[in-house]
């Protein structure tokens, strides 16, 4: 059976349904190819249920710390069953609300495995994509446009390959039927260190292993300090410059073991499971790719700025063409695609000014570059900073650790890039996100009056900072 389409999309995920709708918002017909379910990793092994796993964890760390708000708890509980099952009950509500938007936009929705098989018999412009169905049988998808949104998976250190029960990726993790008393995690970036609040919050006894000189390597200095000293209060044991030796695993019983070395020194961490969070890898195997010409660099699909493969009738969007692999940045590539292919005004997409959040407790965002990026590339940079202890709002919730820091261009003024940690920081660091798109100063921001008592003023404050005008300090 052949189905015929203004535009295909290979991949369900986050970036893939948010094309699909784009597209039919432009009158498109559209078909949606996934094996698995809508949402993909983000919905249903990542973003998501990692979020609601957090947020059971911080629930249980605030009641615990109840006395210092004048509230005392007895026999305070934790159901881990419970946290799984609300965990569930989120994911399954935004499927259905993913499903839903598919009818509403009347985008077809076929589950299978898709391989594209390269031009179609009918137009050498035209994409084809032979679809294997969940009984064996074959429907081929013809499309003027094809958007390839294929995703990634964890990436795994060789000897240390996941076995869901000692051995975890982040998704085997997401799965635990019941929390282990302590937990090795190999590599400190954002997965890493998520996973090592939560879990500390959960009363789990963690280590973290990273082999750059710092946790969440790709942030800022200051940053990642004040996230590590945070994290270290906690109890969390925190090695960076470290490396794990895979051959050196071992276990016995509910125990495992294996050697870390910083420099000449080594020593023997133990624990009841190991979580390795060392990236993740893009999903560009066995999807057809070579039946076109489209080229594979470094294990990523290569793009233009419009997401055009070197066919140009062929986009890829996500986790598929490497970068950032975040969620919202796959959602904005997704449109942007759609956009040049229907002959639409593009907007700028400037992969530095994405976002970049971490739900840590407490949490950490950025936008832009930090204080040593924008030095590498040359600017005079002057920065502004400024302390949640300084804020009412975050007194009062009893939430005053960490900073937020302005990097700005000293001539031009120029925002430059924005960094946080501190309360609820994942949603702050909006304001900051559309400063710089605008190309707003730190004196337009500052300038802006921000509502008190809120957390959002510690935004106006560090943008003050800059030129030394900040008012709390």
């Amino acid at each position: 059976m052949t189905i015929s389409c203004d535009v295909a999309v290979l991949g369900g995920g986050t970036g893939g349904y948010v094309a699909a709708i784009r597209a039919a918002q432009l009158g498109k017909s559209v078909v949606v190819i996934e094996m698995d379910k809508l949402g993909g990793t983000c919905l249903h092994r990542g973003c998501i249920p990692s979020k609601s796993l957090l947020r059971s964890a911080e629930v249980y760390a605030e009641i615990q710390e109840s006395e210092s708000y004048g509230i005392e708890t007895n026999g305070v509980k934790l159901v881990f069953p419970k946290v799984q099952q609300r965990k569930e009950s989120v994911v399954d509500q935004l499927h259905q609300g993913v499903q839903y938007l598919m009818r509403k936009n009347k985008i077809q929705v076929i589950k299978g495995k898709g391989r594209v098989t390269g031009p179609s018999i009918f137009s050498p412009r035209s994409g084809a994509v032979a679809v294997e169905l969940e009984d064996g049988e074959m429907e081929t998808v013809v499309s003027e446009h094809l958007i390839i949104a294929t995703g990634s998976r964890p990436r795994v250190l060789p000897g240390l390959q996941p076995d869901g029960k000692m051995i975890l990726s982040s998704e085997e993790a997401l799965t635990l039927e019941e929390l282990p008393a302590s937990m090795i995690i190999v590599g400190g970036g954002v997965i890493g260190v998520e996973w090592a609040s939560m879990l500390a919050d959960f009363g789990v006894d963690v280590t973290v292993v990273e082999a750059a000189n710092q946790l969440l390597p790709q942030e800022d200095e200051e940053v990642a300090r004040e996230l590590q000293r945070l994290l270290k209060k906690r109890g969390v044991k925190i090695l960076t410059g470290t490396t794990v030796d895979a051959e050196s695993f071992s276990s016995s019983g509910d125990t495992l073991s294996i050697e870390a070395t910083k420099g000449e020194q080594r020593q023997v961490l133990t624990a009841e499971k190991l979580l390795v969070s060392v990236g993740r890898v893009a999903n560009v195997e066995n999807i057809g790719l070579e039946n076109t010409d489209i080229r594979v660099e470094k294990g990523v699909i290569s793009v233009n700025a419009n997401m055009q493969t070197s066919e140009p009738h062929i986009y890829a969007i996500g986790d598929c063409i490497g970068g950032l692999q975040l969620a919202h940045a796959a959602s904005h590539e997704g449109i942007r695609a759609v956009n040049h292919l229907a002959g639409e005004l593009l907007h700028p997409y400037h992969p530095h000014l994405v976002p970049r959040c971490v739900y840590t407790r407490p949490e950490v965002a950025s936008v832009g570059y930090t204080e040593k990026e924008a030095k590498a590339l040359g600017h005079d940079v002057v920065t502004g900073k400024f302390p949640f202890s300084a804020i009412g709002k975050a007194i009062v919730y009893g939430l005053q650790d960490g900073f937020v820091k302005v990097v700005a261009d000293r001539s031009s003024r120029d925002i430059l890039g924005v960094q946080m940690i501190g309360p609820h920081v994942t949603d702050l660091i909006g304001e900051a996100a559309l400063a710089q798109l605008l190309d707003a100063t730190p004196w337009e921001v500052g300038e802006a009056i921000h509502a008190h008592p809120t957390l959002s003023e510690i935004v106006g404050e560090a943008m003050l900072a800059v030129d030394g005008k900040a008012i709390g300090l």
